[in-house]
């Protein structure tokens, strides 16, 4: 990261931060990108979660770094990733910054793992790159209508907002304390798993010049995330389902993604919501650990 730039307020043990600058000769929309890396074996990219970072696997890294190389990747503007005017924030866009990390480390036979918006990049990453992923775990995909709206009264009001014309930029850039606390308790049962380290960390990002403009982006271009469904039969690399009981995707929406990956193994992890990585990373490690 350059030096004039925000830096973590928290540290994974064992991880080291990285980023990889933009290619030569391509669209000056594209900006450097920030990932943690940990621990040796064979490749495993983690993608993490609407309004997240690297950091939303922070319980989850150490968990598996005695066998696999992780790379968790901050999504274009995100995170720490240079945020760029005027770049775009749907889902070609953001999965383009992916495959750039799988091309520019030239990294193969990848246990590709995504949880909610990541979840759904990490399957048509392995569209896009079959050469690439040996194997794809989708954790609660985001791709359905609504997504963090359908978790609590505040989360509608909260989003609502934020699309409005006129005043959404100005509401994206109020984000309190509080509020950001309750919405992502929204995906949570266990509302303890939410730290408060981690809540003033994001709160930190947050901050940072052009954020509320990566914000509103995501949410805007919810639509390209339900399309990338279509995707999803392309890939060939065997993948496995993830769903929290309490996610906020309802049984029709996990049954149709069986549908279009039929040979896809499914687990649902009970008295679980949406942020599995938060609540139940040992259940997440024990999944990956086991076959790798």
């Amino acid at each position: 990261m350059p030096s004039h730039e925000t830096r973590p307020t928290m540290h994974i043990p064992g991880t080291t931060t990285h980023t990889l600058a933009p290619r030569t000769g391509r669209d000056s929309r594209e900006g450097t990108l920030r990932y943690l890396r940990a621990g040796t074996g064979a490749p495993l990219v983690l993608l993490h979660t609407v309004r997240t970072q690297a950091e939303h696997f922070r319980l989850l890294i150490p968990l598996i770094a005695e066998r696999y190389t992780v790379y968790a990747l901050d999504l274009p503007g995100m995170g720490y990733s240079e945020i760029v005017p005027g770049a775009s924030y749907d889902e070609p866009a953001m999965r383009a910054g992916v495959e750039r990390l799988f091309t520019e480390l030239d990294l193969h036979d990848v246990t590709l793992v995504g949880e909610s918006m990541g979840a759904v990049l990490a399957l048509t990453a392995a569209a896009d790159l079959p050469e690439r992923v040996r194997r794809v775990v989708a954790v609660n995909t985001y791709d359905f209508r609504g997504g963090i709206a359908r978790s609590s009264l505040l989360a509608r009001v909260v989003v609502s907002g934020v699309l409005a014309p006129g005043v959404g930029p100005v509401i994206a850039g109020v984000e309190p304390k509080p509020a950001l606390r309750r919405i992502l308790q929204g995906g949570l049962v266990d509302k303890t798993a939410l730290h408060e380290d981690y809540v003033d960390e994001l709160l930190q990002v947050g901050g940072r010049p052009g954020y509320p403009t990566v914000a509103r982006g995501v949410y805007q271009n919810l639509p390209s995330l339900i399309a990338a469904r279509s995707r999803y039969p392309e890939v060939k690399a065997p993948v496995h389902l993830v769903y929290g009981e309490k996610d906020w995707s309802r049984p029709s929406d996990r049954e149709a993604n069986r549908h279009l990956l039929p040979t896809a193994e499914f687990t649902q992890v009970p008295k679980a919501g949406h942020f599995i990585a938060l609540e139940r990373p040992d259940l997440l490690a024990d999944l990956l650990n086991t076959v790798a």
